[in-house]
């Protein structure tokens, strides 16, 4: 086998400190994808420590020149998205037109951080003084923390790193276990870029490397995109601590209202890709159909119909629509969830929890498989099976009689408030839902997946703690400074005070 890959710290290549080593496997085959240094808390030290002393000189910088870095990066992004996707598809087990989308995305990110350099930035005030200026300007933090997770492994570390590279800040990124190889790429890509030594560093690990970023104080933004149980701990390491901040994307259990007046094809094809997209395993995908009792039965028997012969096979098959779970942990989990629900009662309609022989590619034995799970379920019971997140395609059907309001009060029972949709073509009960539902992200006659990097990315309640990731992760890694001038030789206050007492009689 190849000499374990490494760390890249520091404008180098190193084994770190540590002398255990962990190995990427393919999903859906059990293959080994390779083998990777495991850093430790004394490895994310010496990272921290080359990002905090490259942080001046890379302020210094002109936005300009610091995003020209990144343009190199965009280009290969776009020049090698067949081969990265197929990366991704092989280690996280996404099928490949979404491994494909991966890489895609992360060049949108790129080019949208890269291309606002070249935007103005700040905001001139009218002062009520005709001889000051007023204007607002943003000042990099200084060092970042980036936790990304292995669902979207190349799209999601660009959606923390490429704004705050280019605002001035350094980098300490720690990537997701279950994908390092697509991580090594991402490091290599900066690498060959040129970017100045320290200000971007790359440490593989576990949750001991995570929270040593965490725990130090040398790290003024921690930016966490993961589960909901991580990113409220980590939330509440730093919410006391001044100075330091902490921006959160966290999971959901979003829904989808479909509503008497919805067109089926429209809310057939939504709720599909909704829930099956990358096997369940989106923050972003639903876990909930809330149904209006006119249109239930036949939305019910056209869903389940799919749900029933959906595609899961190789992800590298241009034909296959769900790929593996991530892992035989996940499985486990995915499963419990299927035995807790029919413990609570559900009406279970479509149950592929273990694929048959038949279903599984020839080769691919050892993989993480695990098909649909659709149950009919009373939204006024109060089941764990409908309010926590399962993270796989696990879905509830919950009828509803009355009007829009009812459906949206429905939606919102969950603590969970991240993404969610309507499929309606009443455009007075869209506008109810745009304005009442719960969620950072919404959609109208759409999936609740498919956001685009130039809106904010980022829920409320659970899934968020209020500093979205995307284009608005700017507002965790700067801060706004603003500035008063006077171009007088009088003070002259705008609340009427006087320097007087300071003059001569």
């Amino acid at each position: 086998m190849a000499e374990p890959y490494q760390h890249y710290i520091d404008g180098e290549w190193v084994s770190g400190d540590g002398t255990e080593t962990f190995e990427s496997t393919n999903p859906a085959t059990g293959e080994t994808l390779g083998e990777f240094h495991r850093g430790t808390p004394s490895d994310i030290d010496r990272a921290i420590t080359a990002a905090d002393d490259a942080y001046e000189e890379w302020r210094e910088l002109s936005r300009i020149d610091r995003a020209e870095y990144l343009w190199d990066v965009y280009h290969e992004l776009r020049e090698r998205t067949d081969e990265l996707g197929e990366v991704v598809t092989k280690e996280c087990g996404k099928e490949i037109s979404e491994g494909k989308a991966d890489v895609v995305e992360a060049a949108h990110m790129v080019e949208w951080a890269a291309g606002d350099a070249r935007h103005p930035k700040g905001d001139i005030i009218p002062s009520e003084i005709p001889s000051k200026d007023a204007y607002m300007r943003r000042k990099p933090r200084g060092v970042t923390g980036c936790i990304t997770p292995w669902n979207f492994p190349i799209a999601i570390p660009y959606w923390h790193m490429a704004v705050a590279l280019v605002e001035g800040n350094t980098v300490v990124w720690k990537p997701a276990e279950q994908t390092p190889w697509c991580a090594q790429i991402v490091a290599e890509m900066f690498e060959e870029a040129g970017i100045p030594d320290g200000v971007f560093n790359m440490i593989q690990g576990f949750g001991d490397a995570g929270n040593a970023i965490v725990e130090d104080d040398r790290v003024p933004t921690v930016l966490f995109t993961g589960s909901a149980e991580v990113g409220h701990k980590i939330a509440g390491k730093l919410g006391d601590e001044s100075g330091r901040r902490v921006a959160c994307e966290m999971g959901g259990k979003n829904g989808i209202v479909i509503t008497e007046q919805a067109d089926l094809d429209i809310a057939v094809h939504s709720a599909v890709m909704s829930s099956f997209k990358t096997t369940g395993q989106r923050c972003v995908s639903s876990e909930r159909l809330i149904v209006h009792e006119d249109i239930y039965d036949e939305f019910k028997e056209r869903f389940v119909e799919v749900a029933e012969k959906v595609a899961v096979g190789d992800p590298l098959e241009e034909d296959t629509f769900m790929g593996p779970a991530i892992e035989a942990e996940h499985v486990e989990k995915i499963q419990k969830y299927n035995d807790l629900a029919r413990e609570e009662g559900v009406n279970v309609l479509v149950d592929r929890t273990e694929l048959g022989d038949e279903e599984i590619p020839e080769g691919h034995e050892d993989g993480h498989w695990v098909g649909p799970f659709v149950y009919e379920a009373d939204p006024d019971a109060n089941l764990r099976c409908t309010q926590e997140e399962v993270f796989g395609p696990h879905v509830a059907l919950l009828e509803y009689s009355g009007d829009i309001e009812r459906a949206v009060d429905i939606h919102n029972d969950t603590p969970y408030g991240l993404a969610g949709a309507i499929i309606s073509e009443d455009y007075r009960q869209i506008n109810y839902y745009r304005d009442h539902a719960e969620i950072g992200l919404a959609y109208g006659n759409l999936p609740c997946i498919g956001a685009e990097v130039q809106l904010p990315f980022g829920g409320v309640k659970k899934s968020g703690n209020g500093y979205p990731s995307a284009r608005e992760i700017i507002e965790a890694v700067t801060d706004r400074t603003a500035w008063t001038l006077n171009n007088s030789k009088d003070i002259e206050m705008a609340q009427g005070l006087s320097a007087d007492i300071l003059t001569d009689d």
